[in-house]
């Protein structure tokens, strides 16, 4: 067995994606996921806690994005300012090399109740911390909240669009437009 080969966590991910795809989330066990690469059920289980989280692992990644955007924004910048420079960081997390993965991992979500539920935990947690990075900026609770939901859900909206089955446009760019969606919505402007 491959057992010391580096890039251990990344291969199981990519073993666990093509079985999840072809076979269904349910069909398949951690012990197949750890077979298909050469390694032992105890080493899936050394990187991940269940075979739900290889297609989670790496989550803090996309939150760090989103903070490291919102530790970019001037310092007197809007909450919604501050929220579509969290965007302008968090998209270059997807590069379109990207889109084949992230389409495939979210086909293999939509098709399991569980793993929905898991995603959504994902974006909320994702919620959470940027609206604490802008409460540490002094604004006000209710306002970091909101602005925090909204640049989540415009993320969300975002992404959907760019897994599309023939979208070509780069995450950036739809999140971007989507942005400009809510501000023509609300009336206000970034």
């Amino acid at each position: 067995m491959v057992r010391w080969e580096p890039g251990t966590p990344e291969r199981l991910q990519r073993a666990a994606l093509e079985l999840y795809a072809a076979r269904g989330f349910e069909e398949t066990t951690a012990a197949e996921i750890a077979q298909s690469v050469g390694l032992t059920e105890r080493t899936f289980f050394r990187h991940f806690s269940d075979k739900r989280e290889v297609l989670f692992h790496g989550q803090q990644l996309l939150v760090q994005a989103f903070l490291d955007g919102v530790a970019a924004a001037p310092p007197a910048a809007s909450p919604i300012e501050v929220v579509a420079a969290a965007l302008r960081s968090a998209t270059a997390f997807f590069p379109d090399e990207r889109r084949p993965h992230s389409r495939t991992r979210q086909s293999v979500i939509n098709r399991n109740p569980a793993l929905q539920e898991r995603e959504l935990h994902k974006l909320a947690s994702l919620a959470a911390a940027l609206a604490d990075a802008l409460r540490a900026r002094g604004v006000s609770d209710s306002a970091a909240t909101l602005a925090a939901e909204l640049g989540v859900t415009v993320f969300g909206i975002a992404f959907t669009q760019w897994i599309r089955e023939g979208e070509e446009r780069s995450l950036a760019d739809i999140a971007t437009g989507v942005f400009g969606e809510l501000l023509a919505l609300t009336g206000g402007s970034s």
